[in-house]
């Protein structure tokens, strides 16, 4: 009877407001290129083209034939592959184990109160100075790397885990209770659709931080990867190659800020004021008890 009434219950339509990949209203886009060309052409023309000032400030076409070499060499790539399979790993994890445990922190103020000064402390350690103590314990490789980037993703995402879980009104948690609702459905069907909007907030910058995290695992184990590329333009002196070197991992970071960004716009796409779809009952027919 629960589950035939729960189908008729919905919540009220507001629209959430969404981002797009860049922030940028309509109809002014054109700005930003627009900006970045008219950068280009004064460094062009203001940069010197031979000299000892021509070592300390590249002009762009010769970072641009640059980027061209290390892509006919092949170098890039594999380094691209290289830096791309540690983010892909350390976002995992961190992302993951860092939902798990905020969630956790959310729905017990046990567990608020013991964990929360050790979140705080290890939050307060800095990276680089654990990074060599994990590559000493784990050894240098695709594991440690990928261990450092987790733990630069995890802070943020564990933050915006128990945000997003503590902001679900207790109105809510009755409602559901009343309608005979168990933990998973309470968690499936109003919980993570309530925190979807903070969480995918924590995801933008743990997606972005992870790019920063592998650059300093890259830095600490030079075997490979866009960290390992820009520390040995650095100091080999060859700014060129260091500009192609930040300008990818821009470019990388970029990207994956907007895969991030277009898969909330997905997902909070349509949704209402508690962020379930419009229209969309608490419970489907027969799934209360």
């Amino acid at each position: 009877m629960a589950g035939s009434f729960l189908s008729h219950v919905t919540w009220s339509p507001r629209r959430i407001g969404r981002l797009s990949a860049l922030g940028l209203r309509p109809g002014v886009g054109w700005i930003v290129p627009l900006l970045a060309l008219i950068g280009l052409l004064i460094w062009q023309w203001r940069a010197p083209a031979t000299g000892a000032l021509s070592l300390l400030l590249p002009r762009p076409t010769a970072i641009w034939s640059r980027w061209l070499s290390v892509i006919a060499s092949g170098e890039l790539s594999s380094d691209v592959a290289i830096t791309a399979a540690e983010i892909a790993l350390g976002f995992a994890f961190g992302v993951g184990t860092a939902f798990a445990l905020g969630y956790a922190v959310a729905r017990s103020r046990t567990l608020e109160t013991v964990a929360g000064p050790y979140i705080v402390a290890f939050q307060a350690l800095p990276i680089v100075a654990i990074a060599p103590a994990l590559i000493l314990w784990l050894g240098p490789g695709l594991v440690s790397n990928s261990l450092i980037c987790a733990f630069i993703v995890f802070f943020p995402m564990l933050v915006s885990t128990i945000v997003g879980i503590k902001g679900v009104g207790s109105d809510d948690r009755m409602l559901m209770r009343s309608f005979a609702a168990n933990r998973w459905q309470v968690f499936r069907r109003l919980e993570l659709p309530a925190a979807l909007p903070t969480l995918f907030g924590g995801l933008q910058i743990s997606m972005t931080l992870a790019v920063a995290g592998a650059v300093v695992a890259e830095a600490v184990t030079p075997l490979g990867g866009l960290g390992s590329l820009l520390y040995a333009a650095r100091s080999q002196y060859d700014l060129p190659l260091t500009f192609v070197a930040v300008l990818t991992l821009v470019a990388f970071r970029l990207a994956l800020y907007g895969i991030v960004t277009g898969l909330e716009r997905i997902m909070l796409a349509g949704r209402t004021s508690t962020d379930l779809p419009d229209g969309q009952p608490l419970l489907p027919h027969g799934e209360g008890r």
